[in-house]
């Protein structure tokens, strides 16, 4: 017994909410090094465009861009604060992408399982490699 994988529509509707297009552009934007670590030190509080590109060996334009990727992913979001542009983590967008992870274990999980059942029903005698 063989299940399909599931369609498109079957997994933006177990994906924590997210649209398939929201999906992309979160892993794609966590896809980076560099994007990761801005997401984490942003958990950590708000952090200035500016501060954040002291931590990296590129230019503010190059750490720049690299925000603008989180924040159109929606993992990050920018806030002008006099002439600083404040970077925060938005946590509902990562625990959102958590459910939709933790929702793809649960199913991969599940499919290991039923596998292991259905190979524990055949006995050793009819296994390919047996002598």
């Amino acid at each position: 017994m063989c299940t399909s994988a599931p369609s498109q529509s079957d997994f933006s509707r177990d994906s924590g909410g997210l649209t398939d297009t929201e999906v992309d552009l979160i892993f794609h934007a966590l896809s980076d090094a560099t994007r990761r670590d801005i997401v984490r030190r942003c958990l950590e509080g708000e952090s200035s465009v500016s501060r954040l590109a002291d931590a990296y060996p590129m230019s503010f334009a190059a750490v720049q861009k690299h925000v603008v990727v989180l924040e159109n992913a929606g993992l990050v979001t920018k806030q002008r604060s006099g002439r600083e542009q404040l970077v925060r983590t938005d946590m509902d967008t990562v625990l959102r992408a958590r459910e939709m992870l933790d929702q793809l274990e649960r199913t991969w999980r599940g499919r290991v399982g039923r596998m292991d059942a259905l190979l524990g029903q055949i006995p050793l005698s009819e296994t390919p490699d047996s002598p």
